[in-house]
């Protein structure tokens, strides 16, 4: 299969072109200038910038698939024009792909979403059938982002939304920037440690994008996340697997002074579970999070 990705340069666009590669596939990387990954295969790379019409849609009439991963990181303080950077670089470069997609032509679309969708829940249990929490910023982010996505279905486009976890992965990530305090003995809860932490393998995120476009009946929203576990336990198990303490919590009031409006994420948190993944027969590799960290901290 012809697969364009953009964001193709980020962490997990690396990630999932070796493993398309390795899967035989044909990968389009598109992003902004960088240096491109040593790769063996059909690969090729178009540096452009996927919020600005361009060259490089051109590129979308030759593909059976685009992966859209494109997005500024929301992992950063936020002010106004950082959020509006935010917004502006997934749902301009999600305008720009349907924009140039060719009418009825069986094509697939597999949009990044987040779990941040449905905004801070507490206890409840998530699939993707739960509402959107419209009044949080990332839930309004992630449902302009996916009712962008969705006009590509006026072309004959099959379209799913992959609403991701935290993504954990071996070179990069949220798992590499805790790796070095939490190997020091520094690592601990966030807060009170109850939010809950939906995250999943970079193993089984590549899968279920194989999983998704392999199975044209599979369409609409699907949450990319494993078995759930509270920050505390993460925290606790990250440790363990580490071999250090992790009991030095981050209290909230220094995580808002440091991180602003974004410690919100950090505080918040979602139960998202993979109901429709596994609905649909998908099984993960990883799905317990002692497995998964053992797995990546041996890589």
């Amino acid at each position: 299969m012809r697969v364009l990705i953009t964001g193709g340069l980020g962490f997990v666009g690396r990630f999932l072109t070796r493993r398309l590669l390795e899967k035989g596939h044909q990968v389009t990387a598109v992003d902004l200038p960088s240096a491109a990954p040593k790769t063996s295969g059909p690969y090729s790379y178009i540096s452009a910038d996927t919020t600005l019409p361009g060259q490089w849609q051109k590129a979308l009439s030759e593909q059976d698939a685009v992966i859209n991963l494109a997005g500024a990181s929301i992992f950063k303080r936020w002010n106004p024009s950082y959020k509006k950077l935010i917004y502006d670089s997934r749902i301009k470069t999600t305008a720009n792909i349907v924009d140039a997609l060719p009418n009825n032509s069986g094509f697939t679309l597999i949009n990044t979403s987040a779990t941040g969708y449905y905004g801070p829940c507490g206890e409840q249990i998530l699939t993707e059938d739960s509402p959107n929490g419209s009044n949080d910023f990332l839930a309004k982010v992630c449902h302009d982002w996916e009712e962008q996505a969705h006009k590509a279905a006026s072309k004959g486009a099959r379209v799913a939304i992959a609403r991701f976890g935290v993504v954990l992965g071996a070179s990069g990530g949220a798992l590499a920037q805790m790796k070095g305090p939490f190997s020091l003995g520094l690592g601990g809860p966030l807060g009170s440690g109850r939010q809950w932490f939906a995250w999943i393998c970079e193993d089984d995120l590549a899968k279920a994008m194989e999983f998704i476009l392999a199975d044209k009946n599979l369409s609409g929203a699907f949450n990319f996340c494993a078995e759930p576990v509270v920050n505390r336990d993460f925290a606790k198990t990250l440790g363990r697997v580490l071999g250090r303490p992790a009991i030095l919590p981050a209290p909230s009031f220094a995580l808002r002074l440091f991180l602003g409006e974004f410690a919100g994420v950090l505080l918040g948190g979602q139960r998202a579970v993979a109901h429709k993944l596994l609905k649909s027969g998908f099984t993960f590799d990883y799905q317990n999070l002692e497995s998964a960290l053992l797995h990546l901290l041996k890589k």
